[in-house]
């Protein structure tokens, strides 16, 4: 095979795998945030303790975890008919990629937001502030790095399954490098979409690295670490000491 023949494939099928892992990485930030959040104000000492509950979610996303991506995809082939109205090509496979991706990301969130310092919700609350409060101007901005990180690591993981949605016509380079690759043996071909994953990964994790950094070092300023810039609604300003 030609280098002009391989570019005449490439393109749209690389077109198609920035596609599906694009639009699955923002389903799965949608819902997973919430969720990783979710699981830490519900357990025990959380803002929100519920037991039964964070227990039912827990195992909902270790179930999710556990399943080889490959099967999940085979297995949620009537809900991606029901939502995508097919199981084939990329848009079709947003659907198992999301699904499969969000208790990985969940779990994520759920150690990143673990790791904000305990006496800024304490400082929090002590002025009052609800719970939707504290996590919107506490445990994420604090937590904001690790969770670009975590981000970062999904959306690598999804280019992984992407590839694998290859194998039962999820378009994308996956497909290329199954019937050409595999069965037509153009191993030239093969190594081409390999190298050409390897540097979409790297530019991925060279840009997740350069904001983690970069919030960092926002976040390492002594004002963000004082609870008194804490905006909380409705909350009343002290008179200075010298109108008193």
């Amino acid at each position: 095979m030609t280098w002009d023949q391989m570019q005449e494939l490439l393109w749209p099928a690389t077109w198609e795998t920035l596609q599906m892992v694009g639009v699955s990485s923002v389903a799965t930030v949608l819902l997973g945030l919430p969720l990783g959040v979710l699981l830490v104000l519900t357990d025990k000492g959380g803002l929100l303790q519920h037991v039964p509950v964070n227990r039912v979610l827990g195992a909902i996303v270790n179930i999710g975890r556990s399943l080889p991506f490959i099967i999940l995809m085979v297995a949620l082939q009537g809900l991606t008919k029901a939502i995508a109205g097919t199981t084939i090509g990329w848009q079709a496979a947003t659907v198992p990629l999301t699904i499969g991706a969000i208790p990985f990301f969940a779990r994520l969130v759920e150690t990143a937001v673990r790791e904000v310092d305990g006496g800024l919700v304490e400082a929090v609350q002590s002025m009052g502030g609800s719970t939707a409060t504290i996590v919107r101007k506490t445990l994420l901005p604090e937590s904001l790095p690790a969770l670009v990180a975590s981000a970062t690591t999904t959306v690598i993981a999804l280019i992984g399954y992407s590839a694998m949605a290859g194998v039962v016509g999820g378009g994308g380079l996956g497909d290329l490098a199954v019937r050409y690759g595999y069965l037509r043996f153009e191993t030239g071909f093969m190594w081409v979409i390999i190298a050409e994953l390897v540097v979409i990964v790297t530019a991925i994790q060279l840009i997740g690295d350069v904001l983690v950094r970069r919030l960092g070092h926002r976040g390492a300023s002594p004002r963000r670490s004082r609870p008194e810039a804490v905006d909380l609604p409705g909350e009343v300003a002290a008179e200075p000491a010298s109108t008193r």
